[in-house]
């Protein structure tokens, strides 16, 4: 089927011999070209629908993706602070050892200065051999 030739630029010029002439379309004249053309729109609109159900999944995975990147990073956030709090619970607990490490330090000195000064070791011995007997003996006295 042919179709109606159309002008491309319609001025009174025209009748004149302008620069502008007119265009012709054409299209084939068997049914089966009809039939491709319905074919093919069918194909394009399908294809089209495709892609469209395509780029909903993909939007819907995005947006999985993107809460999932939330929880994350919650999470981790709230992973740091923990480990924040824990290191602060070492620090102190480190500062505690060492005040305790100190004052054992000072106790060990004071004792063996106490030992030097009632006599060494031998003497030290007796005194706390006397004081075991002496409880022993308190005991016994109590409980007769």
């Amino acid at each position: 089927i042919e179709v109606d030739t159309f002008t491309m630029f319609s001025n009174s010029n025209h009748s004149r011999g302008s620069k502008y002439s007119q265009v012709r379309s054409y299209s084939d004249s068997d049914s089966d070209s009809s039939d491709d053309n319905i074919e093919e729109d069918d194909f394009i609109q399908r294809e089209i629908r495709q892609q469209q159900m395509m780029m909903k999944q993909q939007d819907e995975g995005l947006e999985m993706l993107g809460q999932s990147a939330d929880r994350l990073s919650k999470i981790s956030m709230g992973i740091h602070e923990e480990l924040g709090h824990q290191n602060k619970m070492l620090n102190e607990m480190e500062e505690d050892l060492d005040t305790a490490t100190e004052n054992l330090s000072l106790v060990t000195r004071k004792t063996k200065e106490l030992i030097q000064k009632s006599g060494g070791k031998r003497n030290f011995i007796i005194i706390v051999a006397l004081s075991v007997v002496m409880i022993i003996l308190f005991f016994l006295v109590l409980y007769t």
